[in-house]
């Protein structure tokens, strides 16, 4: 499903961040990037998802395929748009929107009614506290109900792929 094949990561075309870095998930797959602060698993999950363009950085070296396309010249919109879903590192709420539209805003991809509901529906049963919570604004909920609301938005995408930094 995913292959990152040797890749090498420049931030600002000068600073190497990654060299060689080389991984496969396979379909239905998880895998686990392990490493102490400052090796690069945050720098690579941002390689796969386009993310490395909003912090001048470049795959530079060595390339990255989904479903046997090429992804790592393309945009972060682009790559979303394929079925990869990054939640990033640090709880990011919309602090004054409620768990529920908070929600909402991950299915932003979705063109339909019944599929909103459905992915709502989805959410609910993987984090029930989130339907308890559902009105509340997001930024009075307790800190592990923000991480499960964020997985919750990122799930809400459907991905095929959903990468998480630092859960």
């Amino acid at each position: 499903m995913l292959k990152v094949n040797n890749i090498e990561v420049l931030y600002q075309e000068v600073i190497l961040a990654l060299k060689g870095v080389s991984l496969e998930v396979p379909p239905h797959g998880i895998v686990a990037l392990l490493g102490a602060n400052g090796a690069g698993k945050s720098t690579t999950l941002k390689a796969i998802s386009g993310l490395l363009k909003h912090e001048n950085g470049e795959v530079a070296e060595g390339s990255i395929e989904f479903l046997g396309k090429r992804i790592d010249r393309r945009s972060a919109e682009e790559i979303a748009r394929m079925g990869i879903i990054q939640v990033i590192e640090g709880r990011r709420v919309f602090e004054h929107l409620t768990v529920e539209q908070n929600l909402r805003v991950g299915a932003h991809l979705k063109p339909d009614n019944r599929s909103l509901a459905a992915g709502l529906e989805m959410v609910y049963h993987y984090f029930p506290r989130l339907r308890e919570r559902r009105h509340v604004e997001a930024g009075f909920v307790s800190g592990g109900e923000q991480q499960m609301l964020v997985i919750g938005r990122a799930l809400m995408a459907n991905p095929k792929l959903l990468l998480l930094d630092e859960p």
